[in-house]
């Protein structure tokens, strides 16, 4: 869904497993700058010296906005669902009631969620033009509604439902009204078939055009900012191997570990708010 193991599920490739591989590999031999208390500073020196910085946000980035992530023990979204009961696409096919029973339930409480400081912050690295774009593995809206303008949605948004008969969309807002309005799921006011929502379900293929932007903007980056994102969920997982292998710099900013860690010019581990709000304070 939102987040970053989200809705999509996509098999590793061979070339995604051996950039996991020779992430892990650079863990074990350690980056050039470890983490110290001025890596604020070194993160903001390296976006003011980069030319084509791209940032990419996973789950960790929304918590502060009250969304929980997925995995975390009791708080996660998956604690006490089987996401395999209830998100797939098959789920969606075989009983659009229980679907969306689920989905209508989550799609309520991330309606009125708003954008946290770290959003904000990086918006704003975009209109000063220090970034060239964000790829986020989340749904919810909140990198659109702060402000940043080139973003790649990799999993999708909630932002609207399709019908998967006429292609045609609806806005959450009727979404939800329709969800009120009725004991079933919400339909299609033209064909009268179930809505989907317009993010990836696990069993569906994540689509072409927003994959092709996110890799190009990840092989043309020569800094790629993580923040949020375990980066262990392919084939998102692989871009910051893709920027590495074309000389690209890694700056890494979330609390959990990642396979990448050792190849971090800069790693953060502390609040993605507080620390991405003394990166801007530094680039002031």
């Amino acid at each position: 869904m939102s987040e970053g193991t989200g809705p999509g599920a996509v098999a590793a490739t061979s070339a995604a497993a051996g950039a996991v591989a020779s992430a892990a590999a650079g863990a074990s031999r350690g980056g050039s700058d470890a983490s110290t208390d001025d890596g604020a500073y070194r993160l903001a020196e390296l976006l003011r010296k980069s030319e084509r910085a791209v940032v990419l946000t996973g789950a960790g980035v929304s918590v502060p906005s009250g969304i929980p992530d997925f995995r975390s023990p009791g708080t996660g979204l998956w604690a006490n669902v089987d996401p395999m009961e209830v998100a797939t696409i098959d789920a969606f096919r075989h009983d659009p009631d229980r679907f969306w029973r689920f989905y209508g339930d989550r799609f309520a409480s991330l309606y009125d969620r708003e954008p946290n400081p770290a959003h904000h912050a990086i918006a704003e690295l975009e209109r000063r033009g220090l970034v060239r774009g964000v790829i986020t593995q989340n749904v919810d809206r909140l990198h659109r509604r702060a402000g940043s303008r080139r973003l790649v949605e990799i999993h999708g948004s909630i932002e609207w439902s399709i019908c998967l008969r006429c292609r045609g969309r609806i806005g959450l807002e009727r979404v939800l009204e329709l969800l009120q309005e009725g004991d079933g799921p919400p339909t299609c006011e033209s064909c009268l078939e179930p809505l989907k929502p317009d993010v990836v379900l696990f069993g569906e293929i994540l689509p072409r055009a927003p994959m092709e932007e996110a890799f190009a903007l990840a092989s043309e980056a020569d800094l790629m900012l993580c923040v949020g994102s375990s980066l262990e969920v392919f084939p998102v997982a692989s871009l910051p191997a893709v920027t590495r292998d074309a000389g690209g710099r890694l700056a890494i900013v979330t609390q959990s570990s990642t396979p990448y860690d050792g190849d971090a010019a800069v790693r953060l581990s502390g609040d993605v708010v507080s620390e991405l709000e003394r990166v801007v304070s530094e680039l002031r």
